[in-house]
This record gives structure tokens, C-alpha cells and sequence, in this order.
């Protein structure tokens, strides 16, 4: 009798070179219990949806995962921000 419970793994990209190994990695790994959704925010047809979806988790860098609607830990970073920009120099004059 299959699992009717799975694990929602959702995977967010940009259908980049350094997103496609972490979509490699979560598929390698996903068991049976896992049901795997992957969103590629560089395609028009998964825009809407996986926007929607990045507004809610409040994804900041790609690549990201969520495991049962929460954001995974390793993918809370907050992104660029103007602070740290300017804290490496960035406007300054040299």
C-alpha cells in the first residue's frame, strides 16, 4: 500500500549551471516516501506559481529548498543586501 503522506520537497531554481547539482542531489537522495517539485523561476510557465510560493517561504537566493512548507536552514540567507555591499567597499571611492 503506497504512502499516501509523502514528504513535499519543493526546489528552487533559476535553471542555472550552480542550481542544477542541488536539484541533482535532493532527487539522488529522495526515497520513496519524498515527492519531489521542482520550480525553475527562469521558466515563464512556473513564474506565477513559484512566485507566489518564493513571496510565502521568503525565499531569497536560489538555489532553495523546502521540506514541508519550511525553508530549509541552509537556504535562510538573507541575499545581497545594500549593507554588505557597502561594507566590502562597493561605492566607495579607492
Amino acid at each position: 500500500m503506497e504512502n499516501q503522506n509523502k514528504r513535499k520537497i519543493e526546489v528552487f531554481t533559476a535553471g542555472c549551471p550552480v542550481c542544477e547539482p542541488v536539484v541533482a542531489m535532493v532527487k539522488s537522495i529522495a526515497c520513496a516516501d519524498c515527492e519531489v517539485t521542482v520550480y525553475n523561476l527562469s521558466d515563464k510557465n512556473n513564474t506565477p506559481i513559484a512566485g507566489d510560493k518564493v513571496k510565502a517561504y521568503g525565499i531569497k537566493v536560489l538555489p532553495a529548498v523546502v521540506v514541508n512548507g519550511k525553508l530549509l536552514s541552509c537556504c535562510e540567507n538573507a541575499g545581497v543586501s545594500e549593507t554588505e555591499l557597502r561594507n566590502a567597499g562597493i561605492g566607495q571611492r579607492i
